[in-house]
């Protein structure tokens, strides 16, 4: 690396950002605390509230499962939620099961954009001209509506470099370290941090889905 070479004497740390699921053995399968970025999508979906999805289908995240790191598709998450909450789906607090179908993907800021002025920014209009007709009658609802697309719109910008990331994380050096221990006779079967031993659908639909729905669905 480029800063290994010229950083001379000073102490380097190069730290990247992992999207965090549940626990995958220790201290049990499943186990996630609070709602993390990628079970919010879960969450929403699984309610029935998440009707499309904004990111390059094909975009692969870096998620760590306790100590381990694997590389998936965005399409393979929906993929797996939706094979989960269709065979396990979630039962409201009126007693219905919420039936999920298939999300539609925005696969392009253009996309996106086009999608929100037709489902949300023209009625806003039609309500904002209604306000002014009626004498701000529907004021608290017109700044109400505008505060949570604002939000949407903010918050897609925060996340957009990651929706649409084209990077792929090179793990040689972890690699080295997971030959390392094996030579070495190191309990490797404690510290299971190969990824390639690990079915990570088996992973998603039987131990981490399940234990978002236990620990963070209410």
């Amino acid at each position: 690396m480029l800063l290994g070479q010229i950083k001379g004497n000073i102490p380097l740390v190069v730290l990247r950002p992992t999207i965090v699921t549940s626990t995958y053995k220790e201290p049990f399968p499943g186990w996630v605390e609070g709602i993390r970025t990628i079970d919010s999508l879960a969450v929403g979906y699984g309610k029935g509230r998440l009707t499309c999805f904004l990111g390059d289908p094909e975009s692969i995240i870096d998620l760590v499962g306790s100590s381990l790191t694997n590389p998936l598709r965005y399409s393979w998450i929906q993929d797996y939620g939706q094979r989960y909450f269709t065979k396990h789906p979630w039962v409201g607090k009126d007693g219905k099961a919420v039936i999920v179908g298939k999300v539609t993907v925005l696969s392009s800021m253009a996309s996106f954009r086009r999608y929100m002025v037709i489902r949300y920014l023209l009625p806003l209009k039609g309500l904002q001209v209604a306000n002014t007709v009626f004498c701000q009658f529907f004021q608290g609802t017109y700044s109400e509506f505008r505060r949570k697309i604002n939000f949407v719109f903010r918050l897609v910008e925060l996340y957009q470099p990651y929706l649409f990331f084209k990077g792929v994380y090179d793990d040689i050096n972890t690699e080295k370290l997971r030959m390392a221990a094996k030579e070495g006779n190191v309990e490797t079967d404690v510290f299971y941090f190969d990824p390639k031993t690990i079915n990570w659908e088996d992973y998603f639909m039987n131990t981490h889905l399940s234990g978002v729905v236990k620990y963070v669905f209410r």
